[in-house]
């Protein structure tokens, strides 16, 4: 992601190795708290038919908490190197909680055990992305450009669909969205460990932003695999 790059100035080189540890551990501990938040929000919300009626009475809360994530997803892209490292942690943390109001649904419409498995599934399959992408040899980075292709391609496709209504289509969709994320899985692990690696170590505020952004890449990679995987699997409730 272009974000990244903004960060190379903040960079002394010192020791790689402690650099990349050290950078994602912040990484992991910053994208742990949000996946954290957003399923004890979707649970909260599930649990409760106060809230459901709340958020699913009528389309316009679920309209606005949408527009409220997009816009922080940008903001937080774009503004990232002007913010204090305490304040992305805030805003990613609102997003996270945003993100959990809407994946309430999921918890609504799959059994529990669809989840379950869903999330173990993709733990598993993000987790080996990841450990693929900390200790190849290859260039990861080079799958940017057909990644992000991809990524278009497909969320035109998924417009589409919508007033197609096509199943067939739906399910191709879904393979290939759990093809893109885990390539991005990958892409985006390889971009967090070229900074420490090309560059060394950083000061405390700087790592803390980069590590924002960088855990709220892998949380959005995260997220998506998993819909894509119960959207396959997943068992309806009766």
């Amino acid at each position: 992601m272009a974000q990244y790059e903004n960060y190379a100035p903040y960079i002394a080189g010192v020791d790689t190795l402690e650099a990349v540890n050290t950078l994602f551990r912040k990484v992991y501990q910053y994208m742990a708290l949000g996946l954290v938040l957003t399923a004890l929000t979707a649970w909260l919300i599930a649990s409760s038919p106060s809230m459901i009626r709340m958020f699913y009475g009528s389309q316009a809360p679920l309209i606005i908490v949408a527009v409220a994530e997009i816009g922080l997803v940008i903001y937080l892209s774009a503004a990232i190197s002007r913010l204090q490292a305490s304040t992305a942690i805030l805003l990613f943390s609102v997003y996270s909680i945003l993100n959990g109001i809407t994946c309430s649904v999921v918890l609504l419409v799959y059994t529990a055990q669809s989840v379950y498995t869903a999330f173990l599934s993709t733990a598993g399959m993000f987790g080996g992305m990841s450990l693929y992408a900390l200790y190849t040899k290859r260039d990861i980075t080079s799958w940017g450009s057909f990644l992000h292709m991809g990524l278009i391609g497909l969320l035109v496709a998924m417009i589409v669909n919508v007033f197609i209504g096509s199943s067939a289509a739906d399910l191709v969709i879904s393979v290939i969205g759990i093809i893109i994320f885990m390539g991005l899985t990958a892409y985006d692990t390889a971009k967090i460990k070229s900074l420490a690696t090309d560059a060394g170590n950083m000061d405390d505020e700087s790592t803390g932003k980069i590590a924002v952004i960088g855990a709220l890449a892998l949380y959005l990679d995260f997220i998506n695999l998993f819909l894509y995987l119960i959207r396959i699997f997943g068992k309806r409730r009766d």
